[in-house]
């Protein structure tokens, strides 16, 4: 199987990408150059040439524009909060003829919501951060959307972010020169263990959660894995679980210092915050997603859990943005 990150290689970066997934995805290319005859070539890449702000409003010199960067063997999209802002018709257009002269096309984290967006992921194979896979995966149900930390499918690449971008490229570097110079990057990264794609991106429930009884983390498996528009009982999860309520109540107090419905609360608003920061679905839509049966329960209870209401998390995570860009309608 030959690689699909092919020179030259180009990273887009949109603003307030996360600097980590930059970092874990070229020094791998870096480090490698040290080993192999083929070396890497990349570049960075703006929609205007201009240096471009990460997360922490650190700005990144980038080698040139969209307009001008020429043919293209790989090209990856690099962004975090709501990359749709970015979104154009120029940008599609770019992207679409990278696709027709063969470009390999990538995202990392939310960086393939661009892609989908430009129709490029229909019945591809991909991820994105879990943050953000639910609502993507409403949105573009024609995209073979997976949890995992990697996905290498044919002319498409995608990552998680974070370190996960390290693994995908030492699995790229493996394709292209063996596992052998794919371990000794890794070592330099004092990466002693190189995850598989396929690996999950969250942390295990029972390292994560505290607790420890399997009738208990099964309890908490359900909760996180329903639908939120429909919250379980106390009685519905008990009898699901073939335990008491008494003794289901007692283990959450035991373990987790919490009810049930507590949990639940707390999984449902963390849903609704991250809609709230990766999407532009109304707040009357994603209270409705998220369980709450009227938009004033819904600002009540975030409020409670946050210490500021549903618009100021959507006002902080849609910054203005610091180009002007016609926007495809």
């Amino acid at each position: 199987m030959s690689t699909p990150l092919r020179n030259p290689i180009a990273f887009l970066l949109l603003p307030q990408f996360t600097v980590i997934a930059l970092s874990s995805a070229i020094e791998p290319l870096r480090i490698a150059n040290r080993y192999v005859q083929r070396k890497y070539q990349w570049r960075l890449l703006s929609l205007d040439g201009r240096p471009v702000p990460d997360h922490n409003g650190m700005l990144i010199q980038t080698d040139g524009s969209v307009d001008d960067c020429g043919p293209l063997g790989t090209l990856i999209v690099c962004s975090d909060l709501r990359p749709e802002r970015f979104y154009s018709a120029n940008l599609k257009r770019w992207l679409h003829a990278l696709d027709r002269a063969g470009t390999t096309l990538g995202g990392l984290d939310t960086g393939c919501l661009i892609l989908a967006r430009a129709g490029l992921l229909r019945g591809c194979r991909v991820t994105m951060h879990w943050e953000v896979i639910d609502a993507v995966r409403e949105r573009f149900p024609e995209i073979d959307l997976r949890p995992t930390l990697f996905e290498i499918d044919s002319r498409r690449l995608s990552s998680a972010g974070g370190t996960a971008v390290l693994d995908m490229m030492l699995a790229l570097v493996a394709l292209d020169h063996g596992d052998t110079v794919a371990r000794r990057v890794a070592e330099h990264c004092l990466h002693e263990r190189i995850r598989s794609g396929a690996s999950g991106q969250r942390m295990p429930l029972a390292v994560r959660s505290g607790a420890h009884h399997p009738k208990l983390l099964k309890a908490l498996r359900l909760l996180e894995d329903g639908e939120p528009q429909q919250p379980r009982t106390v009685a519905a999860l008990a009898a699901e679980l073939q335990v008491s309520q008494r003794h289901l109540l007692r283990l959450f107090r035991q373990q987790l210092a919490e009810s049930p419905q507590r949990y639940q609360l707390r999984v449902r608003l963390e849903r609704a915050r991250g809609l709230l920061m990766q999407t532009d679905l109304p707040v009357t839509q994603i209270a409705q997603a998220c369980g709450f049966q009227s938009t004033a329960h819904f600002a009540r209870a975030y409020r409670n859990r946050f210490g500021k209401p549903p618009s100021m998390t959507r006002r902080a995570s849609a910054a203005p943005a610091p180009l002007t860009i016609d926007r495809d309608r």
